[in-house]
This record gives structure tokens, sequence and C-alpha cells, in this order.
């Protein structure tokens, strides 16, 4: 491996031209392919084989109509006054007639006539309903919607929409705020502005060409909102990450006497393995989440997947090629960043700091696990699901309505259950009996509000009863009266099948799935990984340490977010609008992401110290040599992949928040307490066992050289001095 890639970053430092022209033009293809085949992203989440899923597909089959998508136009008079006063009634009216002469709009519900008042009359709603999905209404369409407003807005009425259609794009600038994060801490790493400034090129080149990609694709994938942002994060953080790895190895190449040739083709053989090998356990993870079986999460996954793969890509091509171009100027401190001192005296910091943990390592272990515990212990009682229109910012159109829609009609308004019978084999002159008696049975059912009447499709042998919860849509009660519903429906007569559908079923659904495919999960993705890094590493033990120090980090963030969301810990300083149950996928993905991340650090630093130990044969001195070589960068990558995803809690969609504030708790639990303090004492306990490998298991396991030892013959006699 370091023998292949130390020709390919030779190879491209000498042509560099061609290497930076081609990067280049795939950027212009990816952005022509992104304008001319770009489609619109879907805020669908569906789970196949769920109960609900499988009404929704019923619908679509039996009830052409009823299982598009559908939005909820709330009015509300000012206090004091009512919707049914004159005036305010001509208004309404009036709002409601553009509405059902609006693009795409299947029919209206006209809150008059359907009686859908609060018992006071001062708030209303008309429910809009779409013969399509979300995904398949266009722009015109929803901002026909939007204007609909104008009459009852101009009479003095509030009027808010619910259902997703009607949105405010906010733009916060997240990756604006992890790059100025990221050019500041590699500045004062490298001591240069020249320098830093390169990952920044190669990080935003590879996310542009992701983010284009993934454009390209909408028009012909199915793809969530979350997906871009996931990758545009996850491209930008490992993309500064992975350039940094091997900028900081060609500056100590060069340093040490090398030409800048010979200094950009070594980083890449070296570092470089490490970069592709950390990559690859990103992928891995990443692509691990197919086994999830959710097609949102697979596509999110994969789409992060992409930006990973185009971020090792361009360090170890783009990268050498730009070194090529700047010479011994990417040598170069400015003396502002880097002020020149005296004759230091005694070791420096980072190998002070592992010395002193190698000297007390039972010392630090229980520190550093107790830590870690104590983060991780909210996580008991972690609470899933997915969030609706109550989590959304205070100042939104979604969460307005929300509130109004509460304060006329109660809690379990906004989480209403659709209850789907499918009879095709009762005799036609008794469907209308069979719909009347699911409404009356379902009224007697324990934590219901409400019961609408029955609707039939054309030919009667599927009936559709909405019903109201008394409490919220993210309760334990509502909860219950799904199960209670569902276990009900398993006592009906053969022929006759009922499902619970709606979103708030949906989102329990997708929670009970994602915590029963764990597991399975986390085998799939520890265990492919464990198996890399045993090739990498050529041990058993090092692996295995790595998976546990993973599991302790994922329980620290994980601790947190339910400390910051679920319980509202310092919600006001986060921006979080309301407290309740943690995002019902936020763990795998956390998993597929961090297992990744932490892989990064745990291979570049630890491959440093099988590197010392392969030279050196001394395990506690491998120790300190590795740690003194890569601990400050290591640092450095740690503190930038923090920014950039603390930068993205920022953005008011609470999804996104919640995966950034984990994934930055994450990397900083794992960074600085698991590899850079755990890891050193562990390994040196484990001393010379950390690199044992059974002989059978030796002679089976393939040798990538990651720490290049096939280049040293080739090293050749120093050069000039290098000028700073």
């Amino acid at each position: 491996m370091a023998a292949y890639l130390y020709r390919l970053g030779r190879w491209a430092f000498d042509h560099r031209g061609r290497v930076l022209l081609g990067w280049l033009v795939l950027l212009g293809v990816v952005i022509g392919g992104a304008s001319a085949f770009g489609g619109q992203l879907s805020s669908k989440f569906e789970v196949p084989g769920t109960q609900s899923q499988q009404a929704q597909d019923l619908l679509h089959e039996k009830f052409p109509g009823a299982g598009g998508a559908s939005a909820r136009v709330v009015f509300a008079a000012p206090e004091g006054e009512r919707l049914t006063d004159p005036g305010n009634r001509a208004a309404v009216e009036a709002s409601v007639a553009l509405v059902k002469h609006a693009a795409d709009v299947s029919f209206v519900v006209d809150p008059f006539r359907a009686g859908a008042l609060s018992q006071d009359a001062r708030i209303g709603y008309a429910d809009v309903v779409y013969p399509v999905p979300a995904d398949k209404i266009d722009q015109t369409a929803r901002d026909q919607l939007e204007h609909s407003a104008d009459p009852a807005r101009s009479a003095g009425l509030d009027v808010e929409f619910g259902g997703g259609l009607v949105k405010k794009e906010s733009k916060v600038g997240s990756e604006s705020v992890g790059l100025l994060v990221g050019l500041i801490v590699l500045a004062l790493t490298l001591g240069s502005l020249v320098a830093a400034g390169l990952p920044l090129l190669t990080a935003v080149l590879g996310v542009g060409i992701a983010g284009a990609a993934l454009t390209a694709l909408s028009g012909s994938i199915e793809l969530t909102t979350t997906a871009p942002t996931l990758a545009t994060m996850l491209g930008l953080a490992v993309g500064i990450d992975y350039a940094l790895f091997i900028l900081s190895r060609y500056r100590q190449n060069a340093a040490e006497g090398m030409p800048p040739r010979e200094a950009a083709a070594r980083a890449t053989g070296t570092a470089g393995s490490a970069v592709v090998f950390a990559g690859a356990t990103v992928v891995i993870a990443l692509v691990g989440l197919a086994v999830m079986n959710i097609p949102f999460l697979t596509v999110m996954g994969l789409a992060a997947a992409g930006a990973v793969v185009v971020a090792v890509l361009i360090a170890t091509t783009l990268l050498p090629a730009l070194l090529g171009y700047l010479g011994y100027r990417g040598l170069r401190v400015n003396r502002l960043l880097t002020p020149r001192r005296g004759k230091t005296r005694g070791e420096p910091l980072g190998r002070r700091y592992a010395s002193s943990i190698t000297r007390r390592p039972w010392v630090v272990l229980v520190a550093g696990l107790g830590a870690l515990f104590v983060a991780a212990g909210p996580m008991l009682h972690l609470k899933l699901g997915l969030p609706d229109a109550g989590s959304q910012p205070a100042d939104s159109t979604e969460r307005k309505a929300y509130d109004l829609l509460t304060e006329g009609f109660g809690p379990g308004f906004n989480g209403v259950l659709t209850v789907v019978v499918d009879a095709p084999d009762v005799p036609r002159a008794q469907q209308k009996a069979l719909a009347a008696g699911v409404a009356d049975e379902l009224r007697k059912f324990p934590h219901v509000a409400a019961v609408s009447q029955p609707l039939q499709n054309p030919r009667g042998d599927v009936t559709i009863v909405n019903v109201t919860p008394t409490a919220g849509p993210s309760s334990d009660e509502t909860r219950d009266l799904v199960t209670f519903m569902r276990d009900k429906a398993g006592e009906l007569p053969p022929d006759i099948d009922a499902y619970v559908t709606g979103r708030t079923a949906l989102n329990i659904d997708t929670a009970d799935q994602l915590a029963e495919a764990l597991p399975k999960y986390v085998l799939v993705v520890v265990g492919l990984a464990l198996l890399l890094l045993t090739v990498v590493f050529r041990s058993l033990l090092v692996p295995i340490k790595a998976a546990l120090g993973f599991l302790l980090s994922i329980g620290a963030a994980m601790g947190v977010v339910v400390w910051v969301f679920q319980d509202g810990h310092l919600a006001d300083l986060f921006g979080i609008a309301r407290t309740g149950p943690v995002v019902s996928f936020l763990p795998v993905l956390l998993i597929g992401i961090l297992f990744g991340l932490a892989m990064d650090y745990e291979v570049f630093l630890v491959s440093r110290m099988r590197e010392a130990y392969v030279r050196s044969n001394n395990a506690r001195e491998a120790i300190l040599t590795g740690y003194a070589q890569s601990g400050r960068v290591v640092a450095a990558a740690a503190v930038i992949m923090t920014g950039v995803f603390a930068a993205f809690v920022i953005d008011p969609d609470p999804v996104i928040k919640s995966i950034g504030l984990s994934l930055a708790i994450g990397v900083l639990a794992d960074a600085f307490i698991v590899r850079m303090t755990l890891v050193p004492a562990a390994m040196a306990l484990l001393g010379r066992r950390a690199w044992a490998l059974p002989r059978g298991l030796a002679r089976i396991l393939p040798k990538v050289d990651i720490e290049g030892e096939q280049l040293d013959h080739d090293r050749p006699a120093p050069p000039r001095k290098v000028p700073v």
C-alpha cells in the first residue's frame, strides 16, 4: 500500500497540471449535471415492512388520493373576536376559495361546513388534500398555497400552515463557520496561512464535487433533505483532516532534509496509507447503514460515504499536486503565528504528556473511564422518536400552526392517527354498517379524545377513520394507544384487516424498527472494521481496544444529547424550541459516522506508534515517539472536526442540530479522552503484547505496509538546507 501510494504521490507531484485540470473538469461536469438533471429533495420518511407503511401502500392502491400529501391552513381571529363574525368569515372564505383554485389541489375541507372550529370559534382550520406525495408538488403549487392567506391576513387574521408544504428557507452559514474554525486551527498548528489554506481548498473542492453530484442524482433517486447536509458536514470535516494528516507529514519530511518531491511522495505513501484505511472504515460504517433496510437512512449513508471517498481521492492526488506548485513555500512559517523563541529545554509537550500517562496508566484509565461513564449516564432513560412540527423553531409557520391547533383543539390534535380497515370480502350491503361499527368501537378505547366520521372509497371495501388522542404525538399515552389498537386489530375476523398509520404511527414504527435492527448493524460494521484494523496493525488487541473505546465515546455523546435535547438542560443556549424524544435514527447514524471518525484518529495515532515499534522494537518508546510525532496533528484535526460539527448546531432544523451536537461531543470525547489519553495508557499496560499476532493468522493476513518499510531503501541523501 505505502509503495503504491508513494508512486501515486510522486506522479501527482510531477504531473501537477494534469491532476489539477482533471479535478476542475470533474467539478465542471458535475455542476453541469446538477443544473441539467437536478430534482427536488424529499422530506418523506418511508419504512418498508411496517404496518404504517403497509397502510399507506394499501391506500395508494385502493383509495387513490387518500395517501397523497395534505396541508392544513390554520386561521386565528384576534383576541375577543371569532372566525364566525361576518367580516372574518368572509375573509376566511376568500382564502379558502383561493386554495381551491391553487395548482394540484384535489379538494379542500371548508372549516365552516366541516365544523373545524375551536369551541370559542376563534381558531379554525381548512384541510387541503393533494392527489400526489409532497415531493411531487412543485414550487408553483406551494407558492399559490402560501399566497392564499393574503385575504385573511389583510383582514387582520393570523394564518399559518402545517404539513410542511410552506416553508421559509433560512441559510445560517454553518459551512462558513466550520471553515473559519478550520482556518484558525490550521494556521496556529502549521504556523503558515499558505499551508493552512491547502486543506481548506481541497476540502471545499471535495464538498463542491460531492454536493453537485448529489444534486444531479436527485432527479433520478429520492434524496431526503438531510442527505446533502450530512454529506457536506462529513465531507468538510474529513476533507480538512485527511489533508492535514498528509500535509503535516510532508512538512516533517521536508524539515528532515528531503526535497519537496520526495517529501510529498513519502507523505502520500505513509500518512496517505493511514488516510486510505481511515477513510475505508468511515465508508464501511456508512454503507453498512443499508443493513437497517430503511431507504432514507441508506441514501443518507451512501451520500455521506460518497463525500468521504471524494475526500480521500483528493487528499492522495490533488494535495501532492498542489504541493508541487508550492515547493518550499509550503514550509515557510509566519512569524506572527509562530513567534521566534529561544532554545527550548526538555522534551516536547506531547512526549511529556504521553510519558506522564505511561508512568501512571491505571490512574489515567480509572479517571478517564469515570468521566465517560458520568457523561453517558443520561442515556439510561433515552427515548426515541421523530421530530414533529412542535420541534420546529418558534418563528416557523409550522410551529405556529402547531401551537394554534394545540390551543384550540388540545395536544392530541397534532398527533392524529389514521385507522385503515380493508374488508374486500364483506358484502356491499354491510360495508357502511361495518364502517360505523369501527368508529363506535374506537370511541371506547382509552386515551381517545375524538373519532371522525368514517370515509370509504367508491367500492366501499376500504374505510378510513381518524382518531385524535388525548395526549401529544410523542407521549407515552399515544404510543400505548397505537399498541392497543393494533392488538385489537389482531382480534378481527380473518377476512378483515385493520392498520394504524399516519405521521405519528410512522414515527413510532421507525423508532421500533431502528431499535430492532441496531444490534445487527453494530455487529456488521464493528466486525468488518475490526477485520480491517487487524490487517492494518497486524494485532488483535489493538483493534479490540479501539472498538471498546469507540463504545465509550458513543455512550458519552448520546448521554449529552439526552441531557440537552430530552431533559432540556441548556436548551435555550442551543436554540432548542421544544424538548422531547431524541431523533430515532440518531443513534445508528452517530454509530456509523463516529465509528469511522474514531478509527481515523486510531489509525493515524497508533500507526505512528506501530511505525516506531517496527523500527525500535521497544513498546514504551514506540508510544512516546508515536505520540510526539502525531499527537499535535490529531489534536488539531479533532478541534477542526469538532468545530465543523458544532457549527451545525446553529442550524434551525432540530434533526441537523442534534446530529451536529452529538458528533461534536463524540469527536471531543473520542479524540481527547479515548484516543489521546486512554489509548496510550492501555498500550502501556499491554506492552509488547499489544503488537502480538498468532503465527497462523500472521501468515494469512496480507501485509499492507502502512509504516512504509519498503520505502526506506529509496531515501535520498539530505539536500540543501530548508528555507523557513
